[in-house]
């Protein structure tokens, strides 16, 4: 019998034995149809403008002629767009910091209240609308008549409360028996002594403004070891008579009153009635003068000018931060979420406090969720636009300009200077890509 020998191939390195070597369709044909529209989606709308504009910043405002470097030139030469720059630093230095703060100290308090749910979507809800509508929603709250706006309505509650503003703040004195003004008070130039009535008489007092108690004015009776007095709105309809209490003149209620000794020092003071009567009793013999008080004339608070050019920048910091604070109270409450609960209880164990337990502990292992919230803010507040352009005025633009703002105003804002503007925009990429780089980094190294 003979003996047979039966031999095989080897199979292909790296594919099962009995198959056969894919062909070129297999190996790009199924790659090429998932990643081939997003990268021509890519290629048009993203490549390829970013060429096309790197290419327009070397060119003049028409775009004809070539001017090599002028435009970088003049990005760092102009006033305005020097303030832009300045404002964006002061974006990075200041909003993300806070906006990560915020958020941390957020999302570890509201793991001790009951009603955080609540607390968090409040604080989120922001983000359910756009940039420009919370820029809008600002706008209006930073009015500066406190009647409109809600963040000058509020410092009145709080200034009222320490220093009350006067009964009347538009007062003159209606002869020429008071003087003074409304720093030092309106003062009788007739000394008075035990007994005798002051009448002190007061115009250019509008109808709106006097109190809505007031009643009909009445020259009050001497007092035999006391002074006395009237203060009265010395105006009637259809006229008078100068320096005298008559009929349809309404006493001022609530003016305060100083009886001033001959040094002008005041001794007493008392605050008028409703018929704007006012009595000192029990006094000394002597020479006085009476006087109105200065803090009768203090102007109510006419609210801080938050849409001026002095504090228009920190007025959008501070509504941009009211929108994002939710974000990273979110994302870092996801973060604290994942930390095991024994490190904590281990270092309480310990004897940590709980200042000690949130420095040495949740902050390191919140590091990387808080590395994520810093990096996003940062991204997103150098493309900050539409915040700044919705809440400041047309008038303090200049003011509150940042770099994304000015790129548009310079294109598309009337300027049309298309040169100078794609310069703006590749310095503003050329300043992204470190950012996008570190994150890029971190991603990588996560993985």
């Amino acid at each position: 019998m003979s003996e047979s020998v039966s031999t095989a191939e080897a199979p292909l390195r790296g594919l099962p034995p009995g198959d056969a070597e894919p062909g070129i369709w297999q190996r790009y044909g199924v790659v090429a149809v998932f990643l081939g529209p997003a990268l021509l989606l890519l290629g048009v709308w993203v490549v390829y403008p970013t060429i096309r504009t790197i290419i327009r910043s070397f060119f003049d405002r028409s775009g004809d002629e070539f001017v090599g470097l002028d435009n970088y030139q003049t990005l760092f030469s102009d006033d305005t767009l020097l303030t832009a720059i300045k404002n964006n630093v002061l974006w990075l230095l200041i909003v993300p910091a806070l906006v990560t703060a915020i958020g941390l100290v957020f999302a570890v308090l509201l793991e001790r209240v009951r009603f955080s749910v609540a607390f968090k979507v409040a604080v989120f809800m922001p983000m359910a609308i756009s940039l420009f509508a919370a820029g809008v929603i600002w706008r209006l709250m930073y009015e500066k008549d406190p009647d409109q706006g809600t963040v000058n309505a509020a410092v009145a509650v709080v200034k009222d409360a320490v220093t009350p503003s006067g009964v009347l703040s538009a007062a003159q004195p209606s002869t020429d028996a008071l003087q003074g003004g409304p720093k030092g008070g309106l003062v009788l130039e007739r000394p008075l002594e035990k007994g005798a009535v002051a009448q002190l008489g007061l115009t250019g007092i509008r109808s709106s403004d006097v109190p809505a108690d007031a009643e009909q004015a009445v020259v009050p009776e001497a007092l035999a070891g006391g002074i006395t007095g009237v203060v009265w709105r010395d105006f009637k309809p259809g006229g008078g008579i100068a320096g005298e209490v008559e009929a349809e003149e309404l006493g001022l209620p609530g003016v305060t009153v100083e009886l001033r000794d001959e040094n002008g020092r005041s001794v007493l003071e008392t605050q008028t009635e409703a018929d704007g009567t006012f009595a000192f009793e029990e006094v000394e013999a002597g020479s006085y003068r009476a006087a109105i008080g200065p803090d009768t004339f203090s102007e109510p608070y006419a609210g801080i000018s938050w849409l001026g050019a002095s504090l228009i920048t920190p007025a959008i910091m501070l509504s941009y931060i009211w929108v994002w604070a939710g974000f990273a109270m979110v994302v870092i409450a996801a973060g604290l979420a994942a930390i095991p609960r024994d490190l904590l209880e281990a270092a309480r164990t310990d004897g940590a406090t709980e200042l000690q337990v949130f420095r040495r502990v949740t902050i390191p292992l919140l590091a990387p969720v808080l590395t994520v919230v810093f990096i996003t803010m940062l991204i997103y507040v150098l493309k900050v636009f539409d915040i700044v352009i919705s809440v400041a005025p047309g008038s303090v633009q200049d003011d509150a300009n940042v770099i994304a703002l000015a790129m548009w105003r310079t294109s598309f804002g009337g300027v049309n200077d298309f040169g100078l503007g794609s310069a703006i925009a590749v310095f503003l990429f050329l300043l992204v890509i470190p950012i996008l780089a570190i994150n890029v980094r971190r991603f990588r190294r996560e993985v």
